[in-house]
């Protein structure tokens, strides 16, 4: 017995010994960054321009020196007052742009034509729209346009362009219309 009791005593001993034995501590795990891959810059693709044939313009408007282009962009009539045959600023301006166009195309000529309201007998009416076409065409010739294309014509009150027996038919009614006849582009 005393035999186990020695051997247990020892290993009483052993274990208390190695309890209390120190273990050094681990050693710090010291962790590397990762590696940073430094990759090249790509060198950027060349720049093939590609040249495109632009697209033929178009006019957006109507053809120059057409009559639809004399009507868009010149004007085809000037107005006047009751009983009058004078020309007003705005129609000294429409006729200013009639005769550059005219200037333009020298290959055109004109039908100028009076008109008038539905008041008045039929005798005063084209006399009265005759003094207004002439008065339109000396204003053009002044400007430079050849008398011998322009001819004029007074219809008196024959041809309203504004239907009504009002002021504002009226007013529509009095006027010199400048007509294309021949020599514009088509």
């Amino acid at each position: 017995m005393r035999r186990l009791m020695m051997t247990s005593g020892s290993l009483a001993l052993l274990f208390g010994v190695v309890a209390c034995s120190t273990t050094p501590p681990p050693a710090p795990v010291v962790e590397e960054p990762e590696p940073v891959i430094v990759e090249p810059e790509p060198e950027p693709e060349p720049v093939i321009e590609v040249i495109e044939e632009p697209e033929p313009v178009v006019p957006a408007g109507p053809l120059a020196g057409s009559l639809e282009d004399f009507q868009v962009n010149v004007g085809e009539r000037v107005f006047f007052d009751l009983d009058q045959y004078v020309l007003t600023e705005d129609a000294r301006s429409v006729l200013q742009r009639q005769a550059a166009w005219l200037g333009s195309y020298a290959d055109v000529k004109i039908l100028v034509a009076g008109n008038c309201d539905e008041r008045g007998t039929r005798e005063y009416n084209l006399a009265l729209g005759e003094r207004r076409a002439n008065v339109v065409k000396d204003y053009l010739v002044d400007l430079g346009v050849d008398p011998a294309r322009i001819e004029t014509v007074s219809y008196g009150k024959e041809r309203p362009i504004a239907a009504g027996s009002d002021e504002s038919a009226w007013a529509l009614n009095r006027n010199g219309f400048t007509q294309i006849v021949s020599g514009a582009a088509s």
